[in-house]
């Protein structure tokens, strides 16, 4: 079957299946913490508005951790259809949401406020990418059809553990009058990438032992009898 028909054929069910509601909180949650500061501050300064922008991008992430959380895997995981295509037709359906939801938290904060937007969308994409590799991880090493809890609480750990354990030298959660701004953002691109490289090994279908010994004795002979 042509990719095309399969994508036409697939679309529907995984809209169907999309943890809407989950995204959707934690979308609001996001807004709704971008723009506190403005709402209760007259003039709020850099560094509560820079914390909020964190604080957002943690909050939308753990709503992305649920991203592949499917009630029927294990029966769609039967069909002829890659596990890349499957998770691949989800995350379009995120990322464009995730888009405007950033957009719509950048312009939340007030003007004079506002972090730099490039570093901070880093930041934010970086979060975005550990909640979903990590949901891919999950779902490729484990049965659980419902990961996304276990995954959150490790995104989450991770929000809160690293700034209190990372090094001076190793700093990420620096601000923008900081000396290390630059050479802490330069971190947060290599992290992205590494985890970007990670999340596309993850949707790969994982190769089954039996798989991997007909590849290595493709005359079906064993290992014992080889010895």
């Amino acid at each position: 079957m042509p990719v095309p028909e399969k994508v036409s054929e697939l679309l529907w069910p995984v809209v169907r299946t999309m943890p809407w509601r989950m995204i959707a909180a934690a979308a609001g949650l996001g807004l709704l913490l971008a723009a506190y500061p403005g709402l209760t501050e007259d003039e709020p300064g850099g560094r509560p508005a820079l914390i909020a922008l964190r604080a957002s991008a943690v909050a939308f992430a753990l709503g992305a951790a649920f991203l592949l959380d499917d009630p029927a895997r294990h029966t769609t995981a039967a069909v002829p259809t890659r596990r890349a295509l499957r998770h691949g037709l989800r995350l379009a359906l995120l990322v464009p949401v995730a888009a405007l939801w950033w957009a719509a938290s950048l312009l939340a904060v007030p003007e004079p406020a506002r972090p730099p937007v490039a570093a901070m969308t880093v930041e934010a994409a970086t979060a975005l990418a550990l909640a979903l590799t990590g949901a891919a991880l999950a779902v490729r090493r484990g049965d659980s059809a419902r990961p996304g809890q276990a995954v959150a609480g490790f995104v989450l750990g991770c929000a809160i553990l690293t700034p209190l354990l990372c090094p001076d030298d190793w700093a990420l959660f620096v601000g923008p009058d900081d000396p290390r701004w630059a050479a802490a953002h330069d971190r947060w691109t290599v992290l992205l990438c590494a985890v970007l490289l990670t999340g596309a090994v993850a949707v790969t279908e994982p190769v089954r032992r039996s798989a991997r010994r007909r590849l290595r004795f493709p005359s079906g002979t064993s290992d014992r009898s080889r010895g």
